[in-house]
């Protein structure tokens, strides 16, 4: 207890610990707000950490100190809440708060003006540092954690990796051997993932044992597409769904060659006919807006319901 109230009862460290148990701040903000010099305020600081009432973290190039609040000893905290109430009745205290209004306004000004410039570069930006699939993170955080989702013409397993830290279970099919090597390889590290070979009009998968199944970029390469959409319709439960993600009708017909297509891309008459027929209730059929970045030709998203 005296070497807390030894602590305290110099005003400049009563002052700096009046501010941090309102705001982090750095050295800097610091100096600003009290207005002194460095080297006296980080002489108090260390005082204070020395004595567990603040913490520092580092920042960039800074450290940022703050107030040990929630973990300080219940003695600290009675002996804080006397010094304090004395500390607000101080002649600078005032002035103090003032200025650390100031401080902080200036971080908001600083935000405000980074974004003020960067506007129209900030998706660019924040592609370039990121990366592109933060948005869909956020989505896919979204899931009910009980699900079972299928990956219905999986491939190397690219979105079986993606959601299977957000759900149950996920059955990942494809009937390409070549294909599932490279999934398997992938997805190794999932407990929770099924790597299954099967064609798409034959699933290796029993009646009603999904709660989504998502087929993305798969419908062109096959035969008969309607047979697909049955065969997922047996499988997912009643009051499940359907993902569709795929191509609007295109004239590139290079891509038969190129990439083995079978149908250059369908037409949301199409779909909806097909839909209907193998059973589905069509939810929403939306175009996505292009991406600037993208060769390809446009795509839909589907969402449909099994309601029997």
């Amino acid at each position: 207890m005296i070497t807390w109230m030894q602590s305290l009862s110099d005003p400049i460290r009563a002052r700096l610990l009046r501010l941090l148990d309102r705001s982090e701040l750095t050295v800097a903000e610091l100096c600003t707000t009290l207005q002194l010099p460095q080297s006296t305020v980080s002489r108090h600081l260390k005082v204070l950490v020395d004595e567990a009432w603040i913490s520092s973290r580092r920042d960039g190039t800074s450290n940022l100190y703050r107030m040990r609040n929630s973990e300080i000893d219940a003695g600290q905290k009675k002996l804080w809440q006397v010094v304090k109430l004395q500390s607000v009745l101080e002649s600078t205290a005032e002035q103090d708060d003032a200025r650390l209004e100031q401080v902080i306004e200036a971080r908001r000004s600083r935000s405000q003006a980074f974004f003020s410039s960067s506007a129209e570069k900030w998706d660019r930006m924040r592609s370039d540092l990121f990366g592109t699939r933060l948005d869909a993170f956020v989505l896919a955080s979204l899931a009910n954690p009980d699900l079972i989702v299928g990956d219905l013409g999986c491939g190397t397993g690219a979105f079986s990796h993606f959601v299977a830290p957000w759900v149950r279970k996920v059955f990942a099919v494809d009937g390409s051997s070549t294909m599932l090597q490279s999934a398997r390889k992938r997805l190794k590290d999932f407990s929770n993932v099924e790597v299954r070979k099967g064609e798409l009009s034959h699933l290796p998968l029993e009646d009603e044992s999904l709660s989504i199944g998502v087929m993305a970029l798969v419908l062109p390469y096959l035969p008969s597409p309607l047979d697909a959409l049955r065969e997922a319709h047996r499988v997912v439960q009643v009051r499940g769904q359907l993902i569709l993600l795929d191509m609007l009708p295109h004239d590139r017909s290079e891509y038969r060659e190129q990439m083995g297509h079978q149908w250059l891309g369908f037409s949301e008459q199409q779909m909806s006919t097909w839909l209907e027929d193998s059973g589905w209730s069509l939810d929403r059929l939306l175009p996505l807006p292009p991406d600037p970045d993208a060769k390809g030709t446009g795509l839909f998203l589907v969402k449909a319901t099994r309601n029997r």
